[in-house]
C-alpha cells in the first residue's frame, strides 16, 4: 500500500509493560470506530493485537522492564496495519503445536498465533520472528 493512502498513522515505543500497551490499542480502536468500521472489524482488531502486545510483552520480552516494544499502526480507509517488533530472540511460528490437537485442548494457552490468523486477513512474522504485522481489511471475514 502506498504510503499517502494512510489517513491515520501513530506510531509509540513502550516498555514491556501490558498497562502501555492497552494505551496503544485503545487509541487504535477509538481510531477505528471514529471511522465507522463495523464492531465486527473492530473486535478481530482488537483480539488480534491485545494477543500480540501479550506476546510480545510476556515471550518475547519475557516481561523484562528494560525492553521495549515498537508499535506502527496505520489506517486506510479500506485497511488497519500494525506492526509490533520486540526485542526478544524471536521464535518459528512454523514451529508452534497445533492448540486443536486432542491432547492441547485443556491447556489454557498458546492460541493466541491461530486466532491473529483466523480474525485478521494478513499475519506475517518478520526478522528471526520477533516481530508481527497485522493486517485486517475492512468488511472481509476469513
Amino acid at each position: 500500500m502506498s504510503e499517502e493512502r494512510w489517513i491515520w498513522r501513530s506510531d509509540h515505543v513502550i516498555t514491556s509493560d501490558t498497562t502501555a500497551g492497552r494505551r496503544v490499542l485503545n487509541e487504535v480502536l477509538q481510531e477505528l470506530q471514529a471511522r465507522h468500521w463495523s464492531p465486527r472489524d473492530v473486535f478481530a482488531v482488537h483480539l488480534a493485537m491485545e494477543e500480540a502486545l501479550v506476546n510480545a510483552i510476556t515471550h518475547g520480552n519475557r516481561l523484562d522492564p528494560h525492553k521495549q516494544l515498537q508499535i506502527c499502526c496505520r489506517i486506510a480507509p479500506r485497511l488497519v496495519r500494525v506492526e509490533i517488533s520486540d526485542e526478544g530472540p524471536g521464535f518459528d511460528p512454523g514451529t508452534l503445536p497445533n492448540p486443536t490437537d486432542p491432547d492441547r485442548l485443556d491447556l489454557p494457552s498458546g492460541r493466541g498465533v491461530m486466532l491473529m490468523k483466523a480474525f485478521m486477513s494478513r499475519v506475517e512474522y518478520g526478522g528471526p520472528g520477533n516481530r508481527v504485522i497485522l493486517e485486517k481489511e475492512r468488511g472481509k471475514t476469513q
